[in-house]
């Protein structure tokens, strides 16, 4: 193995049965990855990873000064990040390779594709994994993650779990963040989905060229074989003839041309049927137990995107129709009460406006949106999510998000800019468990209230601290409490 990752030439022959970029993970038999952090270099905690059994470091020349004093073996590259991937995949014996693999892509929609994925192929019986921003799963058992693409050693290594769990697929999602970095080197997918591209991650890329530039990188050689895209988007149009890698098309628009569609959509409040139409004369009959169109979409590319990896759509369509929903996304919460509430991860433009066209029909009152931004990401965005609510609820309660390291009232500030241009009544209401609550006091018979931004997520950061918060519980203490009208 020693001379496989490159530490030969003098340097002991070492067992590698595990790689880490964080030193208080190190077990014995690992490769520690000692990067460049943003306040140290990961060089520094050689000596600590030594220690915990760390059999090699893989670094830099810089971390190789840092480390010499730890006597461990070193591979030395000038970009510890750019081999990181194949390492990982090597030391933990390819095992992406020996699945069935599904990335998705998009500015939104990844999580309820791969999840719908998830949900279908195990319903058909093939037992599957899904990695995302809700967490991974496998085999139907849910496993804490803290990216929405795990970095590559971590990937590498649920891989290798899932297969000696006798895992036979796995759905994925891949974020530009993910594809920049290199957590997905070392993995070629069998299918590369791409759903859509709007306007988010501005703080991390230079423009939405760039983003979309990074979201094309899977549609290459080095990342897929094989690529599934939606041309009901003007980027997905774009990358049809830009891809290096064989493309299938598709498309819920009755006036948009594909290989995949879908007819007789019926929608419905509580989700949509409808027939999907493939290569070879290929049709199925669907349902997915979500409401709005872009769920049909979302639902059209899990069925795709499993047929063109070899699963049989007829049966990953009836597990999907037969699987549950997905968390925080259109999440229903149950109420006695003659109104709807629903959490959603709504946190960008395209989401919130796809989010309350969605609802608007279904509303036969008021339609009330509980609606912030998060801190230390990009602002651009947060007049125009405001502008968005204001103009299609009819009441929007500005509060905060995850402010971070940002002022809530700052961004709170930038939302009610945009919100203001509209026609809602508006409110700002900070404490966001006040601002719920006040909605859903507010909320009369036939009102649909939105909570919106968070989803499935159980804290909010503030202040760098991450206090528990789940909008799911907050809304179902808060109606608890309430009196009734009745």
């Amino acid at each position: 193995m020693a001379r496989a990752l490159g530490l030969a030439g003098g340097q002991p022959d070492v067992a590698v049965t595990g790689i880490t970029l964080d030193s208080r993970r190190v077990r014995p038999g690992d490769l520690y990855a000692a990067v460049a952090g943003a306040r140290a270099h990961g060089a520094s905690f050689a000596a600590q990873a030594a220690a915990s059994g760390a059999v090699a470091i893989l670094t830099d020349p810089e971390g190789a000064d840092l480390a010499r004093s730890s006597g461990l073996p070193a591979l030395v590259v000038m970009h510890p990040r750019a081999v990181l991937g194949a390492v990982a995949a090597q030391v933990y014996g390819r095992p992406a390779a020996a699945l069935r693999t599904i990335g998705v892509t998009g500015t939104q929609g990844k999580t309820t594709i791969t999840r719908l994925l998830d949900g279908g192929l195990l319903a058909a019986g093939v037992r599957s994994a899904v990695v995302g921003t809700v967490g991974t799963r496998i085999a139907g058992q849910e496993v804490k993650t803290a990216l929405t693409t795990p970095e590559a050693p971590d990937l590498h290594g649920l891989f290798a779990r899932m297969l000696e769990l006798d895992v036979a697929a796995c759905a994925m999602e891949v974020s530009s963040h993910a594809l920049v970095m290199g957590r997905v080197d070392g993995v070629v997918f069998d299918v590369a989905v791409f759903a859509n591209l709007g306007r988010d991650h501005l703080d991390f890329h230079a423009d939405v060229e760039d983003y979309f530039q990074a979201k094309a990188m899977l549609f290459t050689p080095e990342h897929a074989r094989f690529g599934l895209v939606c041309v009901d988007d003007e980027h997905g149009r774009r990358l049809v003839s830009e891809a290096s890698i064989p493309v299938r098309t598709y498309a819920v628009g009755a006036d948009r041309a594909a290989d995949w569609t879908v007819s007789e959509v019926s929608l419905g409040a509580d989700g949509s049927t409808f027939v999907v139409h493939g290569p070879d004369g290929v049709r199925v009959t669907g349902s997915v137990p979500l409401a709005g169109e872009f769920n049909v979409a979302n639902a059209l590319a899990a069925i795709a995107s499993a047929a063109e990896a070899g699963f049989d759509p007829h049966a990953v369509a009836d597990g999907i129709g037969r699987s549950g929903g997905v968390p925080g996304r259109l999440e229903r919460i149950l109420t006695d009460r003659d109104l709807t509430v629903v959490v959603d991860y709504a946190h960008k433009p395209d989401a919130v406006d796809a989010v309350l066209r969605t609802l608007r029909p279904v509303t036969r009152g008021r339609l009330i949106v509980v609606i912030g931004a998060g801190g230390d990401r990009d602002t651009g965005k947060r007049p125009v999510m405001g502008a968005i609510a204001a103009e299609l609820a009819d009441l929007v309660v500005v509060t905060d998000d995850n402010p971070r390291t940002e002022d809530p009232a700052a961004i709170r500030a930038e939302v009610l800019a945009g919100a203001r241009t509209g026609t809602a009544e508006i409110l700002e209401i900070g404490d966001r468990r006040a601002a719920i609550a006040e909605a859903l006091a507010r909320a009369g018979a036939g009102d649909v209230v939105l909570v919106a931004g968070k989803g499935h997520e159980s804290g909010q950061e503030v202040a760098g601290v991450v206090h528990p918060f789940d909008d799911r519980d907050v809304v179902r203490e808060v109606l608890a409490a309430l009196p009734r009208g009745d």
